[in-house]
């Protein structure tokens, strides 16, 4: 009887002191299948002791290291848009308004230094993914030793300098994970004690070994590592990326799977390490493979005994308490004004979302490379201490490119050079120059006191041919011969200049008071000139006029072109105080109008967006260059030519006009959308002097059209119809607006 004790004491000694290790492998999207085995784990109650991972395997290993289930991280990962998350998707509504015109009209932006163009270091910076990990992590994040987790925790990163294999084990933890699963050529690097970091599966994509030598007795291994692809699916950089690497993971798995106790394999062929869309199938792949080894595993368990559970409850928090703030490697931005980016105060309670959103307004300004933090429980203080690890960006010229093809400007080539810190760290001037039917430029410069008084300038040229509302120019009393004639051939040139002040009261609210100079230059061939047959145009006008102006706009849409939500207004009063007077028929007038809109859906894939504009002038009316002008459709129209649809560019014209919309935007596919359109008007000389405005449309017009988004901008067809001519019309767009 004691012999049979003592062996059973043995035994129960034996089964307590034996540590079981996981290695998760790297794989992207594939890595997904993570989850479904750790399900499997959490099911029969298999305790792990240690884990160790490579990049997406130290992701989800962490995630399960720092107390999460399998189930939760399925939750989590099946509901994160990895759409968004990958390709650093920077809400709108997180960039001034100069940054939000600069990112809608270019379909590529190149750094460019010393005349020498830098290729970035990858298609995005990882920040959404960062941002991501550190809220997952917040409930551990006074752990600096990976081994004090729930689980003790490490993960291998790669030394982009030396090639070497680092282990991470200490320090932050989203920081880590992140260095660790920065995939080449898709995230950046990441930069740790000054030691530039990028995927450990470059030189070790199952650290085996690394977990053998904590002690484990028992090593379980999900391996989601593909064999070599074919040429037929190599696809993408990223694929041909990881196929090169592919050739040393496998050759180096011949060695580490007979190493591996329990060996689980998914099946993940046909997926890719992008297929994050495909993240439910994955999972499911990865829970096949571990109940396929469900007996080993419940030998495992067996062997176990009674142990206190590993996982720990991580409960979900909307808010955080920020008590200190510091700022570490800033150089040439001061303190406040990446806190004044930030919107962070010192000792304030704030949500995640405000504070994404205040981390977005300050990687929108590309003036730093990389943004970090990292949070630590204040002492005796409820909440959190801040340290933000910036870096500044070393690219401060850019060569930007785009394309453009309308029916108004025709085909058009676009090339800007962008300059920062010129003058001052927070400025910046921009060239635009377009190339095409209708050579156009575009000079700004701007500098940035966000909240404060910023102070621009600006210089434009634009020029096209096209037939306009013949009421523009001449009474038809003056035309006894042409009074059927609705439209006159012109080739139209605008060269404007302002100076300007600029102040935020929000993000989404701007004022803006500033002195303009306009010379307009209007003329035609389609009459000639009966004092002077030699002159081959007429000249409708050619004058310079000087005004001051206030801006007054609230922009909330999500998207410029496709809206599904937000609110729009866009109000501009200009006074007109003098002119060199080219027709001598100039006296003070002022024009003011206003552009309303609200977008909101319907359904996931159906949006509405409700508008209405308006406009009336003030003064003297004897001269008319500068009267609205409804039809066509278009973005960037310039003076008071307003989109109608219907109703071929600019064909009617009056010194005021109402107008009302309603589009409507189905969104079948992702980013095709159809759309379907409405809009009516009143537009006359005086229609606010009585009722004429608030009358039954004299104008109507409908819309039909196709749209898809592409890196270039919106390829656009729309077939119009207006009820009071029965005429139809199509318009046809390519490329962002510009």
């Amino acid at each position: 009887m004691l012999f049979i004790a003592f062996t059973m004491q043995g035994q129960d000694q034996q089964t307590k002191d034996l540590k079981v290790g996981l290695v998760l492998s790297g794989g992207g999207a594939k890595g997904l299948a993570h989850i479904g085995a750790l399900k499997v784990l959490d099911s029969l109650g298999v305790k792990v002791d240690y884990i160790a991972g490579t990049s997406m395997g130290a992701i989800i290993g962490s995630l399960y290291a720092s107390g999460y289930s399998g189930k939760q991280l399925d939750s989590i990962f099946t509901s994160t848009n990895f759409d968004d998350i990958i390709s650093d998707n920077i809400p709108r509504a997180a960039k001034t308004f100069y940054e939000r015109e600069n990112s809608e009209k270019y379909a590529l932006s190149i750094p460019f230094n010393n005349f020498k163009i830098h290729i970035p270091s990858a298609i995005s910076r990882g920040q959404n993914v960062f941002n991501l990990l550190s809220r997952l992590t917040l409930h551990v994040s006074d752990v600096n030793d990976f081994e004090k987790l729930p689980i003790p925790f490490f993960c291998i990163a790669t030394n982009i300098e030396t090639g070497e294999a680092v282990l991470l084990n200490k320090g932050s933890l989203p920081q880590a994970i992140a260095a660790s699963g920065a995939f080449p050529s898709l995230f950046q690097p990441v930069v740790i004690d000054d030691i530039t970091l990028t995927d450990g599966g470059v030189v070790n994509n199952y650290p085996i070994d690394e977990l053998r030598a904590k002690g484990m007795d028992v090593i379980i291994g999900v391996d989601v590592q593909d064999g070599l692809a074919s040429i037929e699916d190599l696809q993408s950089a990223p694929e041909i990326l990881l196929q090169i690497n592919n050739f040393r993971t496998i050759k180096d798995m011949k060695d580490k799977a007979p190493k591996t106790d329990i060996y689980i394999k998914p099946d993940i062929k046909g997926f890719t390490v992008v297929s994050f869309d495909e993240g439910e199938q994955i999972i499911k792949r990865g829970k096949q493979a571990a109940r396929a080894l469900s007996n080993e595993l419940k030998s495992l368990k067996s062997k176990q005994g009674l142990r206190k559970t590993n996982l720990v409850k991580v409960t979900k928090t909307d808010s955080i308490k920020i008590n200190g703030i510091s700022v570490v490697g800033n150089e040439k931005y001061t303190r406040a004004y990446i806190l004044g980016k930030l919107k962070l105060k010192s000792d304030e309670k704030v949500s995640y979302q405000h504070f994404n959103k205040g981390v977005n307004n300050l990687v929108a300004t590309n003036n730093f490379s990389s943004f970090l933090y990292q949070f630590k429980p204040s002492l005796n203080k409820e909440g959190y201490d801040l340290t933000a690890y910036v870096r500044e960006s070393e690219v401060k010229t850019f060569l930007k490119l785009g394309v453009h093809y309308d029916d108004l400007y025709k085909s058009a080539g676009l090339i800007n050079v962008t300059q920062k810190q010129i003058l001052f760290n927070n400025d910046v001037a921009s060239l635009d120059f377009i190339i095409g039917d209708n050579v156009r430029y575009n000079f700004e410069y701007y500098i940035d006191k966000g909240f404060y008084w910023s102070i621009g300038l600006k210089s434009r040229y634009n020029t096209f041919h096209k037939g306009l509302a013949a009421s523009l120019f001449v009474g038809s009393e003056e035309l006894p011969e042409t009074n059927s004639l609705n439209k006159i051939e012109v080739e139209l040139s605008d060269f404007t200049n302002q100076f300007y002040l600029q102040t935020l009261f929000r993000k989404d609210f701007s004022l803006t008071l500033g002195a303009e100079h306009k010379r307009l230059k209007i003329t035609s061939e389609t009459f000639v000139n009966d004092t002077d047959p030699d002159i081959e145009e007429t000249t409708f006008e050619k004058s310079d006029f000087f005004s001051v102006y206030g801006k007054l706009k609230f922009d909330t849409f999500d998207n410029k072109y496709f809206p599904k939500e937000g609110f729009l207004f866009d109000g501009d009063f200009h006074l007109f105080l003098s002119s060199s007077d080219y027709n001598n028929n100039f006296n003070q007038f002022s024009y003011a109008k206003a552009n309303i809109g609200y977008a909101f859906r319907l359904s996931n894939e159906v949006s509405a967006k409700i508008g209405s504009q308006g406009g009336f002038r003030i003064g003297d009316d004897s001269n008319q260059s500068l009267n609205f002008t409804l039809g066509g459709y278009g973005n960037n129209f310039i003076n008071n030519f307003i989109s109608f649809y219907g109703y071929d560019y600019f064909s009617i014209a009056g010194d005021s006009f109402v107008k009302g919309s309603i589009d409507l935007d189905y969104e079948f596919l992702k980013k095709h959308h159809l759309t379907l359109s409405a809009n009516y008007a009143n537009i006359a000389d005086g229609i606010f002097d009585d009722s004429e405005w608030f009358t039954t449309p004299d104008y109507s017009g409908y819309a039909f059209g196709y749209a898809f988004e592409t890196f270039l901008g919106p390829i656009e067809a729309k077939y119009t119809w207006s009820p009071e001519t029965k005429h139809s019309k199509w318009f046809f767009n390519l490329g962002f607006w510009f």
